[in-house]
């Protein structure tokens, strides 16, 4: 019993990092377009860049998401 606890716990606290993700991804978007909105002649050199972080913060998101199913379905 105390083994699947242990899994469950780390499956919890493996999910956290996806909220965590959605998290990052929305104060990156958040300060391009504060960025956008004071200097719109600059938006267009750092909108690559906006994209670049947003697919660093969702891929750490899907590899939490992928240890929190590891841990729930796959180990025992």
């Amino acid at each position: 019993m105390g083994s699947e606890a242990a899994r469950l716990i780390g499956a919890g606290l493996a999910a956290i990092g996806v909220g965590a993700a959605a998290i990052g991804v929305g104060a990156i978007w958040g300060n391009f377009l504060s960025g956008a909105l004071r200097n719109p002649s600059a938006s267009d050199g750092q909108f690559g860049r906006v994209f670049i972080g947003t697919a660093l913060a969702e891929g750490l998101g899907i590899f939490a998401f992928l240890i929190a199913l590891i841990l729930l379905f796959v180990a025992k």
